[in-house]
């Protein structure tokens, strides 16, 4: 009977198959990474610092890569998702799976911290959700820049943190060069995310993800704190979607001029002698 079930529930498809590893992954990186920002916001510092948000994250993105890695390869990003797709490694056809499957994991994952943490939002907020202002707690979901950021630099700053998260990527999986041990790339991502949030939270929060940051945000218009989420930071929310694509393309790019084309095989020559085979027994 339990066979019969399976069988019946088996989705053959690859693309949906990467649609669902896309969507688990997200959601498990964006509940540890939403519910440690939460719990050092309504805990007003008592259960968590800074810190305690970095490595939420970072745990988050190790354990994302480990559900999806294998099935999707575990992009967890659009920008990246895009990225792939720019440079022909996935066929555009898959990217409307990929960002669906991002967005929803993403969006139940808002949900998810937003009803553990309900009692704890209302009774710090006395039931107002604010975008702004002393009980502001919006940006628990989403990324907001500090008042003192302007947008040109906030934009510069997602820029630089993504373009920092490509080339982090591509050098833990650069196997022509000193990549990573096998099965450590995981770990060292979730780490690459940590040191990224150490150095260049401050400014804007480091979204450095279109799918971690616009689902949520779309949650909380829809959860209470209203269009407020959309117009706070001079119009702040399409930052999050553009410069993480083009810091992803740079990535790529300072990758492939500093390293990855002078590390090519070598052809041969057709006058070369190759090495003498000695062939034994």
């Amino acid at each position: 009977m339990l066979e019969k079930i399976q069988k019946a529930l088996t989705i053959r498809s690859s693309t949906m198959r990467e649609l669902l590893a896309e969507a688990l992954g997200m959601f498990i990186l964006m509940v540890f990474g939403l519910s440690s920002v939460a719990q050092v916001v309504l805990g007003r510092g008592d259960f968590g610092q800074h810190l305690s948000i970095n490595l939420g994250f970072g745990i988050g993105v190790t354990l994302g890569i480990h559900a999806a890695g294998g099935i999707s390869g575990a992009h967890l990003n659009a920008a990246i998702t895009i990225t792939h797709c720019i440079l022909g490694n996935l066929p555009w056809r898959k990217l409307p799976a990929y960002l669906i499957g991002q967005f929803l994991g993403s969006f139940t994952a808002a949900a998810t911290v937003f009803g553990l943490y309900y009692d704890a939002l209302y009774d710090y907020t006395k039931g107002n959700f604010t975008v702004t202002g002393p009980t502001a707690t919006a940006s628990i979901f989403s990324t907001y820049p500090a008042p003192y950021v302007s947008l040109p630099g906030a934009f510069f700053t997602e820029f630089t943190a993504t373009a920092m998260l490509l080339l982090g990527i591509l050098v833990i999986h650069d196997e022509k060069n000193n990549g990573a041990l096998k099965g450590t790339q995981a770990l060292l991502t979730g780490i690459l995310v940590l040191g990224i949030g150490l150095g260049m939270g401050l400014n804007t929060g480091y979204a450095i993800n279109p799918s971690r940051d616009l689902p949520p945000r779309v949650f909380t218009a829809i959860a209470g704190w209203g269009m407020d989420v959309f117009t706070a930071g001079d119009h702040w929310w399409w930052v999050p979607l553009t410069a993480p694509i083009l810091g992803s393309l740079a990535g790529v790019l300072i990758h492939k001029l500093f390293i990855d084309i002078h590390n090519q095989p070598i052809p041969k020559s057709g006058n070369e002698k190759g090495p003498t085979v000695v062939e034994t027994s």
